[in-house]
């Protein structure tokens, strides 16, 4: 009862409600059944994002091995017109998040824009249920089982789609660079020897392996009290619908209410543009599949980075064959890998305790193959929305990538 309670207390916080677990169908559909766009009319992010700033860009679909239809967008060249002279560099976002976070700022202060005039292909990706990437070959964002997947999905799925994507097209190795959740989706993948062999480098920001010294306060008490999984319970497979009240309601209510962005505490992030805030709550928050959360709050209590667990172990030996999931070894990981690792002092996520556990399952990574950044002011949104990050960490990236 009492998780109960503290559940439908936490739907109202984070804007939940009955309306977002309707099954409205908002799916554009081709002759052929293919689910082709999630918003009719919708220009996409080439054309609303980036020709805006003078740029080319390429609007790309893949398709993941499971039916899940990928948006990507291509930059081949910067705003001279200069066509791009250095290897393609893949960009995926974070949790709750899309492609577009890495075009909201200025062109001379968002890394996708800094890249492409600095001579890479620039190719970005959104993963499966967000805004863009919400298409599947044969079901619709209104069917449960269209969320039944975690981040486990994601790399196993997702990551491999957009790299083959990308690998096939330029017919280059790609640098990737992965923010937050993207960061856990390559450490997965990497661990279980899988990518490399199209992999120049990965640059990963606020690194997620570990969870469990996790400090903010919210993620914490979800975690412990296991409202995911109660949402879950609830019917609520789509996590922050954005045909419910969650999504479209945030961006306004967030800024109007003075506590509400302490309970979403992720670190105070030191250079963010205070007027760039309402842009990216234009976009932001993106859905995800509540049994993303799930996985995620498992991390946060049990400190492993494991498969999901189906939480029995009749389940797990359904699943896996083995009364447990199966742990990604961080320790597997190549150790001739070129890695760039970019970590704040202050981010209340990807908090320096559990950074400090991934370093010592790399401890015996090459030290030549093995770059640290530490921002004591910097946390977890800086990486990708601070006015400076240009200087303190796009120019060592892109020195990172000329040795790589």
């Amino acid at each position: 009862m009492a998780n109960t309670l503290t559940t439908w207390i936490f739907v109202i916080l984070l804007g939940l409600s009955v309306d977002g677990a309707r099954k409205v169908p908002y799916l554009i559909t081709g002759h052929d059944g293919t689910s082709l766009s999630s918003l009719a009319g919708d220009d996409g992010i080439c054309k609303a994002m980036v020709e805006t700033q003078g740029y080319v860009c390429e609007e790309h679909t893949v398709t993941t091995k499971d039916g899940y239809i990928l948006s990507m967008q291509r930059m081949p060249m910067g705003r001279s017109g200069k066509k791009s002279d250095k290897p393609p560099v893949l960009l995926q976002h974070g949790i709750l998040t899309d492609a577009s976070s890495w075009l909201l700022n200025s062109p001379d202060e968002s890394l996708a824009f800094i890249l492409a005039d600095n001579g890479y292909d620039v190719w970005l990706v959104s993963t499966r249920g967000t805004k863009y990437s919400s298409g599947h070959t044969s079901l619709s964002p209104s069917e449960p089982a269209y969320w039944n997947w975690s981040w486990d999905e994601l790399a196993a799925y997702d990551l491999p789609a957009s790299f083959e994507y990308v690998h096939d097209e330029t017919g280059q190795k790609l640098h990737y660079v992965g923010h937050s959740l993207g960061t856990l989706m390559a450490l997965a993948a990497f661990s279980q020897d899988n990518l490399l062999n199209m992999l120049r480098s990965a640059a990963l920001f606020c690194p997620i392996a570990y969870l469990n010294q996790i400090p903010t306060l919210l993620a914490k008490v979800a975690a412990d009290s296991f409202i995911a999984e109660d949402l879950y319970w609830l019917g609520l497979y789509e996590f922050c619908s954005r045909r419910g009240s969650c999504c479209q309601t945030s961006g306004r209510y967030l800024p109007e209410n003075p506590h509400f962005p302490n309970l979403l505490k992720i670190g105070k992030n030191c250079c963010v543009n205070s007027s760039k805030i309402n842009i990216l709550l234009d976009h932001e928050p993106q859905p995800t599949a509540t049994k993303n959360m799930i996985h995620l709050s498992q991390m946060i209590r049990k400190g492993t980075i494991a498969m999901y667990d189906y939480g029995s172990e009749a389940a797990n030996n359904k699943q896996y064959g083995q009364p447990t999931p199966p742990v990604y070894n961080m320790a597997s990981i190549p150790n001739d890998v070129p890695l760039f690792l970019g970590y704040g002092g202050q981010d209340m996520i990807s908090d320096v305790k559990d950074v400090h556990t991934l370093l010592d399952s790399l401890k015996d990574h090459d030290a030549d193959k093995l770059v640290l950044l530490y921002r004591e002011e910097y946390a977890h949104v800086d990486f990708v929305f601070g006015i400076n990050a240009n200087q303190v960490v796009y120019d060592p990236l892109m020195s990172f990538f000329k040795l790589n």
